[in-house]
């Protein structure tokens, strides 16, 4: 069993930049992939992930350029640098874990999800 805390949401303005952490605690493996979603309307829509097996990142097409998704050397965690954010950024942003199968985008296949945090990006 996993368990993934997020941190680093914060408010800012546009054009500013925000660096989220995701660290996963509980197994003794590393998982196959880590991902970010967000959820600005109610809608939850992937944002980035981390393939763990082979180091290959994926990003939504309106992230890419602007945000990068890394894993990091010691721990079981990811980070999201998220650079010249915009207001259609704000959103709770969750880190999900351990896709069963599937598409890395496809939030219905990830087994462990952590709380979420708050980014508010201001006008």
């Amino acid at each position: 069993h996993r368990q993934l805390a997020e941190s680093g949401g914060d408010s800012v303005q546009a054009g500013g930049s925000l660096r989220l952490s995701c660290v996963a605690s509980g197994a003794t493996y590393k998982p196959n992939f880590m991902t970010w979603f967000r959820c600005p309307r109610n809608v939850r829509e992937a944002v980035a992930a981390f393939n763990f097996r082979d180091g290959i990142t994926h990003y939504a097409h309106s992230v890419k350029g602007r945000f990068t998704i890394s894993q990091d050397n010691v721990d079981t965690a990811v980070y999201l640098q998220m650079n010249s954010l915009e207001p259609e950024d704000s959103a709770m942003y969750y880190c999900a874990s351990d896709l069963a199968r599937g598409s890395w985008d496809d939030e219905s296949m990830y087994i462990y999800w952590g709380q979420g945090t708050q980014v508010t990006v201001s006008s």
